[in-house]
């Protein structure tokens, strides 16, 4: 499968307001994804992940982050979200984007990486 993972762009908020929505149904919490490309545009420079994309160049999947700062350990990384369409699970495109976020951290000399996952969420824990 030909992926291709990117930095997220301006350009493509649009489309990630969907997946957005399609995550929180995911988690059963559709009313609580309020935000829209209006409100990512005004707060884009908090706004920080990648996306992958199939061949035909659409959003398959995302992994969002920020930086922390830990008193014990110093600057880290926080992702926050990461997600794949239902119909790309389990074809490699989750560890191609949490690599992706690893070798940021790595790059920015981060002195971690934390991710939390739903303890109800049995396939996000295994993985």
């Amino acid at each position: 499968m030909n992926i291709d993972i990117q930095p997220i762009m301006e350009s493509d908020f649009e489309e990630l307001v969907s997946l957005f929505l399609e995550f929180a149904t995911f988690e059963k919490l559709p009313e609580k994804m309020t935000n829209s490309v209006g409100q990512m545009l005004k707060e884009k420079n908090y706004f920080h992940g990648f996306v992958a994309r199939d061949k035909d160049g659409s959003i398959i999947g995302y992994a969002t982050y920020f930086f922390a700062y830990y008193t014990w350990t110093g600057k880290s990384l926080y992702m926050d979200d990461l997600y794949v369409r239902q119909a790309y699970r389990g074809k490699g495109i989750g560890t191609l984007l949490i690599n992706k976020v690893i070798a940021y951290a790595k790059k920015e000399c981060c002195n971690g990486l934390r991710w939390q996952v739903s303890e109800w969420n049995h396939p996000a824990i295994k993985f």
